[in-house]
C-alpha cells in the first residue's frame, strides 16, 4: 500500500497539473470501488474549479471552489496518472477521468479496487469519519519528541505495531517504519512506552529525515506504485533493512538483516544495532 511519500509524491504531482484548472468533464466508469462513489458524483464535480491539492495521513484532498473536497485513498494498487493534450485510450481499471478545461486530465486507475473516493466539505474535514482521530503529520511541526512520548505513554504493543497506528501519527506504513527504526537504532520488538523520552528524541527524526529523503527520490516502487507522470519511484535502492533479509548490516557489518512477521507484516531489522 502506499505510504506517505508516495501519496505526497502524487499529490504534488496533481497539484502541478490540476490547481487552479476547470473540470470541464468527469467520468465514473463504475459504480464503486472499495465503497460506492456518491450520488451523483461525476455531476457534482463536473463544471467546478480545484483550489488545492493537499494531504492527510495517506488520504489525497482534492477542494473544489464550491468547498466540497474529494478524499481520495488509493488503497493498494490505486494509481493516479496525469497528462496534457488529447485522452489516451481506455486502459482496463481506468475507473475514473478528470478532464480540464485548460488541457490537463488525470486518470484514476485500480486493479484491485481497494481505492476510495468519497466527498466531504472543507469546513468539516476534520470531523470526516476517515479522518477524525489521525495522529499529527510526522512532517509538521506539531510533531516532536514530546508529542510521540505522550502518544505511546502506557502503549504495551511493540514499538513497530504503534508506529502503524494511525491515531499515533499519520502516514506511516511497514517499509518506512522499519527504515527509521533502523536509523533511530532502536528494535521493532521494544514496547512502545519504553521508547519515550530520549529514545524518542532519536526517533522523531529519523522518521523524519526517511521520510524526506523518500518523497525527493518519488517514493518506493515494489509493485503497483508509479508517480504522477508515470515514473517509478526510486528510494527502494536506498533501503537499509526493509526486504534486505540475510545481507549484511550497513551499519555494523558484523551480522545480518533479520526478518521476523509482527502483526501479519514483515519486520526487517539488523539484532545487533537495534535495542
Amino acid at each position: 500500500m502506499p505510504e506517505l511519500p508516495e501519496v505526497e509524491t502524487v499529490r504534488r504531482g496533481l497539484a502541478i497539473a490540476l490547481e487552479g484548472r476547470k473540470l470541464a468533464r468527469v467520468q465514473v466508469r463504475r459504480p464503486d470501488l472499495r465503497v460506492p462513489f456518491p450520488p451523483r458524483f461525476a455531476e457534482v464535480l463536473t463544471g467546478r474549479r480545484i483550489v488545492a491539492i493537499r494531504r492527510r495521513a495517506k488520504y489525497l484532498l482534492i477542494e473544489l471552489d464550491d468547498g466540497a473536497v474529494v478524499i481520495a485513498h488509493l488503497g493498494m494498487s490505486g494509481r493516479m496518472t496525469v497528462g496534457d493534450g488529447p485522452m489516451p485510450d481506455e486502459k482496463p481499471h481506468d475507473h475514473v477521468v478528470f478532464e480540464t478545461e485548460e488541457g490537463p486530465w488525470a486518470i484514476f486507475n485500480d486493479h484491485r479496487r481497494f481505492g476510495l473516493m468519497v466527498l466531504g466539505h472543507v469546513d468539516t474535514l476534520e470531523a470526516h469519519p476517515l479522518l477524525a482521530g489521525i495522529g499529527p503529520e510526522p512532517l509538521g511541526n506539531s510533531f516532536d519528541a514530546e508529542t510521540l512520548s505522550a502518544a505511546l505513554a502506557g502503549k504495551r504493543s511493540p514499538i513497530k505495531a504503534a508506529l502503524l497506528d494511525q491515531t499515533v501519527v499519520a502516514g506511516l506504513g511497514n517499509i518506512y517504519v522499519s527504515e527509521a527504526l533502523f536509523r533511530a537504532r532502536i528494535a521493532p520488538t521494544r514496547e512502545a512506552a519504553s521508547v519515550a523520552g530520549k529514545r524518542a528524541e532519536r526517533l522523531v527524526p529519523a522518521i523524519r529525515d526517511v521520510l524526506t529523503e523518500a518523497i525527493a527520490a518519488g517514493g518506493s516502487t515494489l509493485r503497483d506504485y508509479v508517480q504522477a507522470d508515470g515514473e517509478l519511484g526510486y528510494f527502494q535502492h536506498a533501503f537499509k533493512v526493509y526486504d534486505r533479509e540475510g545481507e549484511v548490516c550497513p551499519a555494523c557489518g558484523a551480522v545480518a538483516i533479520r526478518r521476523i512477521v509482527q502483526s501479519n507484516r514483515s519486520t526487517y531489522f539488523c539484532p545487533r544495532c537495534q535495542r
